[in-house]
């Protein structure tokens, strides 16, 4: 399944929504949204919506984590936002559920 990506500034968050199965092989298009995107945002947040994401390995989170790292060295938040089933579970078994702030919504 291929791997949609659209970005957009939305109250205070620079928002990277993301649709499909984030795995080994898409993976390197959403680590190349996110390193093009947060030197450039105005935002004092990120938010990578993952409600329409069906499916994610260990790659996908290693994406996430990649990041959130990036994020923290330019003093922004990074969020996970209304992650779906899939992706939480994934996120509870490698215990990142305690790491990643998760929104339930995007205001």
């Amino acid at each position: 399944m291929a791997l949609e990506i659209e970005q957009s500034e939305r109250q205070g968050y620079w928002v990277i929504r993301v649709a499909g199965e984030v795995d080994l092989y898409t993976s390197p298009e959403l680590r190349a949204a996110i390193v093009k995107s947060i030197p450039r945002i105005q935002c004092e947040a990120v938010a990578v919506d993952l409600s329409n994401v069906a499916y994610m390995d260990s790659s996908g989170v290693a994406t996430l984590v990649e990041g959130l790292k990036m994020a923290h060295e330019r003093k922004l938040r990074f969020h996970i936002a209304m992650p779906s089933a899939a992706v939480l579970k994934v996120l509870q078994l490698a215990r990142l559920d305690s790491v990643f702030p998760i929104l339930d919504i995007l205001r």
